[in-house]
């Protein structure tokens, strides 16, 4: 079996091509093993590249503790490019099934390869039962305490469910986030971003994923805390996204949200 390392800002995955679903059956297992950092490849995820009638390509991910992710903005943005680049398919702009839905992706060429992907995020929600979060009006600036401490959270959902935290990065411990992920409000558990609003284009994020702990970087995550910090009017609507990875851009129009970023080939290898 051929893989694919990739990462996006740090974010990384190993690609595997399962056009027809053979693996589904043993997909979760398949996770859990080759994610392992130390007796495995390493990675946050992996992602299944499968064919579809309803779009141009199916991306199926599944965190590194074996959990089902229905989006992810990183790792769509390296299925992109693992798509166009092996010739999979080279459409422009790309239309990819989600467990979001479908994913409208631009792409910027450079020297025959992917130098930027735009991605439309769609529109985010923070009607509760989205989420799903267990209250009967949207979660913004509402206070809960997770071991101990008090946290002032607005949560939404933007292809999986986003819990934001506004303030200083360095008054919080990323660790924090298994606490408010597993809060008896989520039902589902929630991504959690910890987001500092360094000026009105510019903020910092560090996230703790749902079912994969702390990760160098998080694309929905990215868009999630823009869009949050920009409903609360601490930011533009054109902003950048410093994360421990790198960064990204994030770009709001109307009620939709636009990542524009890229990704990076690691290395390729063959699994025994």
């Amino acid at each position: 079996m051929r893989f694919s390392k990739m990462h996006g800002n740090g974010n990384d995955f190993i690609m595997i091509e399962d056009f027809h679903g053979l693996l589904a059956s043993e997909q979760e297992d398949l996770a859990k093993k080759l994610c392992n950092r130390n007796f495995g490849i390493g990675a946050d995820g992996i992602i299944l590249v499968r064919k579809t009638e309803k779009a141009d390509a199916e991306m199926v991910i599944i965190n590194s503790d074996g959990s089902y992710a229905s989006m992810c903005g990183n790792g769509l943005r390296c299925f992109v490019k693992y798509v166009f680049e092996r010739g999979i398919s080279v459409k422009n702009p790309l239309k990819i099934l989600t467990g979001d839905g479908i994913k409208e992706v631009a792409i910027s060429i450079k020297d025959e390869e992917v130098d930027s992907i735009v991605v439309d995020m769609g529109i985010p929600s923070f009607d509760p039962n989205s989420i799903p979060a267990l209250l009967n009006k949207p979660i913004i600036n509402e206070v809960i305490t997770a071991n101990s401490k008090e946290y002032t959270i607005t949560s939404l959902h933007l292809g999986v469910p986003h819990t934001v935290v506004f303030g200083k990065l360095h008054d919080f411990q990323i660790e924090e986030g298994r606490y408010l992920e597993k809060h008896e409000l989520f039902p589902k558990g929630t991504n959690v971003d910890f987001c500092e609003v360094i000026d009105k284009n510019n903020i910092k994020v560090m996230t703790w994923e749902r079912g994969a702990g702390p990760t160098l970087a998080c694309g929905t995550g990215n868009c999630a805390s823009a869009f949050a910090a920009y409903r609360l009017g601490l930011i533009e609507n054109e902003i950048n996204v410093y994360i421990k990875g790198g960064h990204l851009k994030v770009k709001i129009v109307g009620d939709e949200v636009f990542m524009i970023g890229n990704a990076t080939f690691v290395f390729d290898g063959i699994l025994k």
